[in-house]
């Protein structure tokens, strides 16, 4: 069979095979070119030409084809899509060897493991993610190329699992064939990898080989950790994929999630903390609140808020900062040196794995000179805080000199294109590049003195790709062309030569080309070398500038938007004071309504009532971002915050059918509801919005009733339960840690205006049909409303008169007038009941009345 294709598609076969899941982007001269269902597949995901080349075992060849110039912007859409790409080069020219020129896949594309600038999206992280159980265990380990962050998680359960994966978002999933963890997965980009590759023993000698320790115990991590398989997995797939030295990687840090403020995955999305319903990222908290002067500041301002702290300690360092930067009011003059940094993070990144283009290395020399100005400003400063900064900030003038020296200022995209090394770099290379650019002089005097010896004035030195360097002259005076020269070229109005000494200066020009550029090559290479013993401490300064970038940001969002520094405590407790929703108060074209939370442990549930449209939601997610950024290290948009210590946010904001699992509305509600019942504690804060909605109407307040019973009484959390069930607003006079409170509006000419306010009690109505005339119902569907709930109304009247008049003939008149009987109706007060509130006393009573025959 073999001997049914070409030589090269032989080549083509051989090395295809290695790498059977992912395109071969295979080199040929200036084209990347794809054949068979790689060709296919290119074609339709790029919207690029199908066609063929000859044929190959007796069918046509399919064939698609790249520009190898234009290979980024391609690659780009592929690994979008989770595609992945190996890069197929030629390794030798065309003619230096018999058969096929020899090719080599060099590297590895995946979603994960990209570092190319233009791959990447500049403002969030791209991480590679595996995960590893057991029977019994479960385990998550996840890495940044770009920034070298290596860290791992020992998790207890399938929602943590998956709460932590909404929250990294990873671009690229690892996971060992066959895990019962796949079917809760469908959403990742997964690769399957085969079971050895989360091999125990394995993975410890890769970690302790990469990190040259004896042993992970200074990591935290023992020899049978569940953590290990995972761990190894990643360096094994990145191993593979990438041919690259992996010494930028950071030690692996192992999170304990005790240690973060918890948020699952659906309340991620209801607070819409990194993910909008309409993908605008500017109505996100993330989007909103990152304003950042450099990329790498912004990834990692978004990681802190997907990832709150409990820490206080370490919070009130980064409030002290922020603190310290608006005092001075110097953050607008540190944004102005940040924004001239770019991407230093990511420079240093390439630079470590030999990937770097020749403007990554001028661009980390610009972002170095902007951190020696940025710590020269700090040291300057009055502020201790700021000043000390200043002196935690390093500088590296050695290496911004030896760029200077090295790299032209300007350099090209490629160092294939040459004229990337500094002229006076090395003797060498300038003596090799002095032969090309004396080369226009050499042809001039040669030139000159062809035309002495001749006679011939009009005689011309020129040259071509095609036949090199040649000498013109017109037919009229081929005859006083010497014997000396040889023909190369006829033309229809003049011949072209060439003479021995033209050959060997062409030969010598176009070799000193290929040597200057091969050489300049090697020099680049050895160039990326020098940076090696530096890249820890450049990693350094890149995460130091990243908190500055991050604390001018929050300084400058605090002054702009009016908030406050947050008091954090150990103690049970929430209370803000005039708080705002951040994103809310920002995109509406009136004033925001400002509302006050307090909640403790005499105060743990709020059940609020209110219209619809009337602000509930709004002030319940207000609450909790407020209580998010607090433990981001931010300051809040409040006019004064007490922020207790809270381990988890769990919301239940609204719902849709999850119809790919055959699951309703309501059924999506109930699932979350018991997730929430099940892990609240009373470090919680739980957001309940409308429960039991969506079933009948006894079953719904019978479950809604129910929840906040179980919250107020079992979990004991910190609760804000919105409802339009009133009869939940008994439950304050139950349980004395819950209260009512409600939002408010008023009715005016059949209409209604929301105020936005809230206040202690029980809304006195719900305003529905108000709210449906707003949404534009037809009038007459609004008046047949209102006549129906008339009706409704009169006979629940009727309904509970009726029974009020059962109850009142089954109590005997000498009853009625018995001392007991007088004094629970005096402790009633007949105009502060609602109609249920009355009939339980009825029922009351008439269990008093039998209690006493």
């Amino acid at each position: 069979m073999t001997q049914q294709h070409t030589p090269m598609m032989q080549q083509f076969f051989k090395i295809k095979a290695d790498y059977q899941d992912m395109l071969l982007f295979y080199r040929m001269g200036d084209f990347y070119e794809l054949f068979f269902d790689d060709a296919k597949k290119a074609a339709q995901l790029l919207d690029i030409t199908l066609t063929q080349r000859g044929q190959s075992g007796g069918k046509p060849i399919p064939m698609a084809g790249i520009p190898y110039h234009a290979a980024d912007n391609y690659l780009a859409k592929l690994v979008k899509k989770g595609l992945s790409v190996a890069i197929c080069e030629q390794m030798e020219a065309a003619g230096e060897s018999k058969g096929p020129v020899k090719r080599e896949v060099v590297r590895i594309i995946t979603p994960g493991t990209i570092t190319e600038e233009a791959l990447l999206d500049a403002r969030n992280d791209n991480l590679l993610v595996a995960i590893h159980s057991d029977k019994k265990r479960l385990a998550l380990a996840y890495l940044s190329m770009s920034s070298g962050d290596f860290l791992v998680q020992r998790i207890d359960d399938i929602s943590t699992l998956l709460a932590q994966l909404s929250r990294l978002n990873p671009s690229e999933l690892l996971i060992s064939e066959g895990s019962h963890v796949m079917t809760h997965l469908d959403e990742y980009n997964i690769q399957q990898r085969p079971p050895w590759d989360f091999d125990c023993e394995s993975a410890l000698n890769r970690l302790t080989n990469l990190f040259k320790v004896h042993d992970l115990g200074g990591f935290d991590i023992e020899s049978d950790d569940i953590v290990l398989p995972a761990a190894g997995a990643l360096l094994q797939y990145i191993e593979h994929t990438q041919k690259v030295d992996l010494s930028h990687l950071k030690p692996p840090l192992v999170e304990q999630l005790h240690h973060y403020l918890h948020i699952d995955a659906q309340s991620r999305k209801n607070l819409e903390i990194d993910y909008h319903a309409d993908n605008k990222d500017e109505l996100t908290l993330c989007g909103f609140m990152d304003h950042c002067s450099t990329a790498m500041g912004s990834r990692k301002l978004r990681a802190q808020l997907k990832q709150p702290l409990r820490d206080n300690h370490t919070l009130n360092k980064r409030l002290d900062l922020i603190e310290a930067f608006i005092n001075s009011a110097s953050y607008e003059n540190c944004q102005t040196h940040l924004k001239t940094m770019g991407d230093m993070q990511r420079m240093v990144s390439r630079i470590s794995l030999k990937t770097a283009r020749p403007r990554d290395i001028t661009g980390l020399k610009v972002a170095l000179i902007a951190c020696k100005d940025l710590k020269d400003q700090l040291l300057a400063s009055d502020n201790a805080v700021l000043s000390h900064l200043g002196t935690a900030l390093l500088s590296h003038d050695a290496i911004v000199q030896y760029i200077d020296k090295a790299i032209k200022d300007n350099p090209p995209v490629l160092i294939r294109d040459g004229g990337v090394i500094a002229d006076g770099f090395d003797p060498q290379l300038d003596e090799l590049r002095t032969i090309s650019t004396d080369a226009g002089q050499y042809l001039l005097d040669f030139e000159l003195q062809a035309q002495q010896e001749t006679g011939i004035n009009s005689l011309k030195v020129g040259y071509n790709r095609v036949h090199g360097y040649y000498i013109e002259v017109t037919k009229q005076h081929s005859d006083k062309v010497p014997e000396h020269y040889i023909r190369r070229q006829t033309l229809k109005a003049a011949e072209r030569y060439t003479t021995p000494e033209l050959k060997e200066f062409e030969q010598k020009v176009l070799s000193s080309k290929e040597k200057s550029l091969a050489y300049e090559k090697q020099l680049y290479e050895e160039l990326l070398d020098y940076f090696s013993p530096f890249i820890s401490d450049l990693q350094k300064t890149s995460e130091l500038v990243c908190d500055i970038d991050i604390a001018c940001n929050l300084a400058a969002h605090a002054v702009l938007h009016n908030y406050a520094r947050p008091t954090l405590i150990q103690d049970l407790k929430i209370e803000i004071i005039q708080g705002r929703h951040p994103v809310v108060e920002h995109h509406l074209t009136t004033p925001f309504e400002a509302n006050d939370l307090a909640m403790n442990a005499q105060r743990r549930m709020h059940i609020i009532t209110g219209p619809n449209m009337g602000g509930k939601s709004t002030y319940m997610r207000q609450s909790a971002l407020i209580v998010l950024l607090a433990k981001a290290g931010s300051f809040v948009p409040a006019q004064k915050a007490i922020i207790g210590d809270i381990d988890r946010i769990f919301t239940r904001i609204g719902a849709g059918d999850d119809l790919s699992r055959g699951r309703s509305t309501f059924m999506v509600e109930m699932s979350e509801t018991a997730t929430i019942l099940h892990h609240a504690g009373e470090h919680s804060l739980v957001l309940m919005d409308e429960i039991g909605r969506g079933t009948s109407t006894y079953d719904g307040l019978s479950l809604a009733y129910a929840c906040a019973n179980h919250l107020a009484k079992d979990n004991r959390a910190m609760c804000l339960f919105a409802t339009h069930y009133f009869e939940l607003t008994e439950l304050a006079n139950e349980l004395p840690s819950v209260i009512n409170v409600h939002l408010t509006a008023v009715e005016h000419k059949n209409r209604i205006v929301f105020l936005h306010k809230v206040k202690n009690g029980a809304a006195s109505q719900s305003y529905g049909i108000q709210v449906a005339a707003l949404a534009g119902l037809p009038e007459k569907t609004l008046q047949q409303a209102k006549s129906y709930l008339k009706q409704l109304e009169q006979s629940e009247l009727s309904h509970q008169s009726k029974q009020m008049s059962l109850f009142s003939h089954e109590i005997p008149p000498a009853k009625q007038e018995s001392p007991e009987f007088i004094e629970y109706l005096n402790q009633l007060n007949p105009d502060e009941l609602s109609p249920k509130q009355a009939l339980d006393a009825l029922y009351h009573l008439l269990e008093l009345m039998n209690d006493q025959n």
